[in-house]
């Protein structure tokens, strides 16, 4: 195992579930970024095959679930900003297919600061109620789902869609690897998608 420095996504090796949880999502986080990092307009914008997803399209949907969970889902909040102001409907097509008409720093932007904002109101919530805590969705019969649930929904949503990525990074320019090399951080001066610290 290489050390953390060099590896900081890698979740820890012994812990308690919440941090091996956090860590696993984190992970996917990083191997997501990687997957769709320094890319033009043209790479954001490729598909395979009858496909039409793209990694652009992929980002903008991942940055409105991180959004969407860690308010909607887990607080009971509106969405908010950046979503009101862009038109956000609340549909999976939109995010996808709006993403084609936007330049890549607005699609890393947009997830770079989804992931942060969503760290942050997810820890606020487990800092009081661990991963037990209910939280605001239910099931329509008022039995509320756990923060727990939602952190486990999120770590599926990346796994489908680091995937997807795989497959749409390699059409692109040939890049393939499970997890980031070691001492990768995104391209540009971007926040890196693992807590720093």
């Amino acid at each position: 195992m290489r050390g953390m420095t060099e590896t900081p996504w890698e979740p820890p090796f012994a812990a308690d579930e919440q941090a091996h949880l956090l860590g696993a999502l984190d992970r996917m986080r990083a191997t997501f970024r990687f997957k769709t990092d320094d890319l033009d307009a043209d790479g954001l914008r490729a598909r395979v095959g009858a496909s039409s997803l793209t990694l652009g399209g992929l980002l903008k949907h991942l940055a409105a679930v991180e959004d969407f969970k860690s308010t909607v889902m887990l607080t009971g909040d509106p969405i908010g900003e950046p979503w009101e102001s862009l038109g956000y409907d609340a549909s999976n097509e939109w995010e996808l297919e709006s993403a084609a008409a936007d330049a890549p720093a607005t699609l890393y932007g947009l997830w770079d600061d989804a992931v942060r904002r969503s760290r942050a109101r997810f820890a606020a919530v487990l800092a009081t109620g661990g991963l037990g805590a209910a939280v605001h969705a239910d099931n329509g019969e008022g039995d509320h789902a756990s923060a727990r649930r939602l952190l486990f929904d999120l770590l599926e949503e990346y796994g489908r869609h680091c995937g997807h990525a795989d497959l749409l990074r390699e059409a692109v320019d040939g890049r393939v690897g499970e997890d980031p090399p070691p001492g990768w951080r995104p391209v540009g001066g971007a926040p890196a998608p693992w807590p720093e610290g």
